[in-house]
């Protein structure tokens, strides 16, 4: 798999604007004129049924993953659902995939997308009184190397937590379960009873009955010719039958959804891949087996293996250098005739997998091919698929690049049904774009926290300071932006080198967050998303979608989104620089996702406000540290001390002759700015900066540094402590939510709800006894041999010199004192809930330090995160 993202990677990067289609294009085209609409008065003839002119919702495309979301529409109740589809049901990647079906992905939340499609497919058939053809023999993937022992332990320790069925195995236990394999390099087996295989063209088809049951219209041969929004959100659908006005449309159109988005003006970042498997016959060791053998998954020889009838079903990932992409249909569209036609297949081609699953199956070397396939499957840079409502065209939702559809299927069908009837996701996917490092090593790249990808990079997503810094420093990708994660010093082991434990990067980082704490650091923020909102009803419309009190002009809060059922949708920070003018400002990956959230309120509530997106136009520089505002100091008239420059206030200000905003905020625990600069201007002033501040000891840290001293001062995450898996009572952000305000914010109601009910787990603040490894997040928490949580994010603190994380716990075990374990790596390393934080803010010492403990610290009280 990864040298399938490699080769995609480098592909869409050279086009950025396609790489980010989905992110940041403006919906361009409102007419679609360059295909013509055709009414056809005998449409009924063709389609067998009475043509709908209206739809609640239209999904475009038959494949299995289209037909599971028409399913699930009409199983919530939608009562007029329409599925579009072009030729036949199947008709694309659906009717010649391999069906493989797994509960296992490295993607926390995934793992229930996956849970949901595998629970439904074992009841399908007796809903529907369709066969699916279902297979469950288990899955087995495979460690041949420590480094591969290590992952699977690491995977391990993420899954215990949920429901999903999953265990580590010995080779023994392999043997007894696959007695055809050559034991000689195995190690250990990651397992998971109820894995398998799907037909997936009985699959579609019982989904479609289940549609149907449920009152859905299947339409085919329906091919879209025409997409138009109206000015009430809706859209008119054109096809050869006629024109259907529907409230939504789903893009679930696979290796045509490039040219779907088209329609609109849109450019969907996906590319059709080819992919090979090898059906033998009949084999006779295979034909004298008792029981099915289960899938395995080589993760060195980057194949999988599995049973098909008498014989066995072998299919690779193929290497970067011998894979095929369809470029053609990327320039010029696919060809108009295509659904379930194959590409020529190219044996040569995977023979070096073929070799290493004959090493391993040793009964291959003898077994005849009666077929191969080699089919379009289509993928996105991240691996991950596209679902969910379309930033920027209202209405408009995606379910496209599954590179796993089948599996994929019945959860995202139930995902989007969801999140399209109630307004909001019923659990939190947007993780997954975090978690996408290790969906890359899905099936041969080993998994490794800290994943970096360098294909296609850099994108044209770079700071300012990105030519000073490149050099200097081992960069990360954040949603298309490069920005540093630590830097190099002579003598350093430099270079990307990761590990499951404490590699060459542990020192350094050790190095700049003593910096911070000890003298003046600078760090790249640029990837920031930032907003602009005025108008006459901004104030109302950020009342109403925030559930913090607004600041007043001059001054800046910690604010956050809530979904109708008080889930944490967001967390942003909020200035008002003049009155009715509002910065705000969210994490990278956060950026689209809140401005489709704000922009459909907006929409919505006919807000009379303008919205404008600068993240790209902006740079921002952090300062932090005890020396910091004698750095500014020398730069700027502007008065810096703390009576001049309050805490958690914005002003204007030139620095080194360059107008700019400067934002008093401790982002990192430590006194400190966040400076807001034009991009043309930003590498002026990061050298003037670090010019001026040579006799402080000023130098640069990154992203690392910044993370673990976010975590020893007791700051929550978004994405992590905080999401739509969350509600901000049990994330302990009490103080940010100010249930009393006038206004009706989203959420209030549910919120007042679940307060009165009170919580049944909290986040807590643990420290723990380790060795060379340290918590990452999403590890399991144990008690007397019981699952009883997890973490959400995990660091070493170099200022206390221990390993720490936050936890969700059940309530009766958040007391302070209180002991667990929490698995990594396979062991079981002893914890213990401790108040947090473990250091306090720099502010706060500095406010404690001058009341002379006068007054008891309580968490929050200087409006930070508790």
């Amino acid at each position: 798999m990864s040298r399938i993202f490699y080769a995609i990677d480098n592909h869409l990067r050279r086009n950025v604007d396609a790489y980010r289609s989905i992110a940041y294009l403006p919906l361009r085209t409102i007419n679609c004129t360059s295909r013509k609409h055709v009414e056809n008065g005998d449409s009924h003839m063709v389609l067998g049924k009475r043509w709908k002119d209206t739809a609640e919702t239209v999904i475009i495309g038959g494949g299995c993953v289209g037909v599971s979301i028409a399913y699930h529409l009409a199983k919530a109740g939608q009562k007029d659902v329409v599925l579009l589809e072009k030729s036949e049901l199947t008709a694309g990647s659906t009717w010649h995939a391999a069906g493989l079906t797994t509960y296992y992905h490295p993607g926390i939340n995934l793992k229930k997308v996956h849970y949901h499609s595998i629970k439904l497919y074992e009841s399908l058939e007796a809903e529907t009184g369709q066969a699916v053809g279902f297979h469950q023999p288990g899955s087995i993937r495979i460690a041949s190397t420590p480094v591969r022992v290590d992952e699977l332990k690491y995977q391990m320790a993420r899954s215990h937590w949920h429901p999903t069925p999953q265990w580590l195995i010995t080779p023994e236990k392999i043997k007894e379960l696959f007695p055809l394999l050559n034991m000689d390099k195995v190690l250990m087996g990651l397992y998971n009873p109820g894995d398998g295989h799907i037909d997936p063209y009985s699959l579609t088809m019982a989904l479609a009955a289940g549609a149907r049951m449920y009152g859905a219209q299947i339409y085919n041969p329906a091919p879209v010719s025409g997409l138009t929004p109206t000015s009430d959100g809706k859209w008119d659908v054109q096809t050869p039958h006629g024109t259907i006005r529907t409230n939504s449309i789903v893009n679930a159109t696979g290796f045509w959804a490039r040219e779907v988005g088209q329609l609109i003006g849109l450019e969907h970042p996906t590319i059709p891949v080819h992919h090979q498997y090898v059906v033998t016959a009949t084999v006779p060791e295979v034909k004298a087996l008792k029981t099915e053998l289960p899938v395995i998954r080589d993760l060195e020889g980057s194949y999988y293996l599995r049973q098909e009838r008498d014989g066995l079903l072998f299919g690779p990932y193929e290497r970067e250098e011998k894979m095929v992409l369809q470029d053609s249909w990327v320039t010029d569209g696919v060809p108009p005739g295509f659904g379930k036609e194959l590409f020529e297949s190219d044996l040569d081609r995977i023979m070096d997998h073929v070799e290493m699953a004959m090493e391993m199956v040793p009964v291959l070397k003898n077994a005849d091919i009666i077929n191969i396939v080699s089919g379009p499957i289509t993928y996105t840079p991240d691996l991950l698929p596209m679902v969910g409502p379309h930033q920027g065209a209202r209405n408009y939702w995606t379910a496209i690049g599954f590179g796993y559809g089948v599996i994929h299927a019945g959860g995202i069908g139930k995902f989007l049904s969801d999140w399209i009837v109630t307004g909001e996701p019923p659990y939190d996917l947007s993780a997954a774009f975090d978690t996408a490092r290790e969906s890359y090593g899905f099936n041969n790249v080993v998994g490794y926290p800290k994943e970096e990808r360098f294909a296609g990079r850099p994108t044209h997503r770079t700071s300012g300071v990105y030519e000073l810094l490149k050099g200097k420093a081992s960069m990360g990708f954040h949603a298309g932006w490069e920005q540093p994660h630590w830097f190099y010093k002579p003598g350093d082991d430099a270079g990307y080198k990761p590990s499951f434990r404490r590699t060459n990067w542990f020192g350094p980082v050790g190095r700049e967050c003593n910096l911070v704490m000890e003298k003046v650091g600078v760090v790249d923020l640029t990837p920031f998303g930032k907003f602009m909102v005025k108008g006459k009803d901004s104030q109302k419309l950020l009342d109403r979608l925030f559930a913090n009190t607004m600041p007043k002009v001059g001054l800046t809060n910690i604010s956050h989104m809530l979904t109708p059922t008080a889930r944490v949708y967001a967390e942003v920070t909020i200035t008002q620089l003049a009155p009715g003018e509002f910065l705000l400002i969210t994490g990278s990956g956060s950026e689209l996702h809140d401005l489709r959230w704000i922009e459909k309120e907006v929409e919505e509530g006919a807000y009379d406000v303008d919205i404008s997106n600068v993240t790209e136009d902006i740079g921002v520089l952090g300062v932090a540290g005890p020396k910091a505002r004698d750095v500014l100091q020398k730069l700027t008239q502007e008065d810096m001390s703390d009576a001049g420059f309050k805490f958690l206030h914005c002003k204007p200000l030139q620095l080194a002759g360059i107008d700019l905003r400067a934002i008093r905020i401790s982002y990192t625990g430590e006194l400190g700015w966040e400076l807001y600069i034009p991009q043309k201007d930003m590498a002026a002033v990061y050298q003037a900066i670090m010019e001026a501040g040579q006799d402080e000891g000023i130098d640069n840290f990154g992203t690392y540094a910044m993370s673990s001293l976010r975590l020893e001062k007791g700051f929550r995450g978004w994405g992590a402590e905080m999401n739509c898996d969350t509600n901000p009572l049990e994330a302990g952000l009490d103080y940010f939510i100010k249930l009393n305000k006038p206004a009706d914010f989203i959420g209030k109601a549910a919120l007042q709800e679940i307060k009165a009910k009170g919580l049944k787990r909290k986040l807590s603040y643990i420290t723990m006894d380790t060795d060379a490894v340290d918590p990452e997040g999403n590890e399991t928490i144990w008690l007397n041999g019981k699952v009883v949580g997890n973490t959400t994010s995990g660091t070493y603190s170099y200022t206390t010199q221990q390993s720490l994380a936050f936890a969700y716990l059940p309530v009766e075990l958040c007391s302070v004192g209180q002991k667990v374990e929490v698995e990594m790596l396979g062991r079981k390393y002893p914890a213990m809930v401790v108040q947090e934080p473990l250091v306090l803010t720099e502010p706060t010492r500095t406010r404690l330090q001058k009341k002379a403990k006068s007054k008891p610290y309580t968490p929050g009280m200087d409006g930070e995160p508790a």
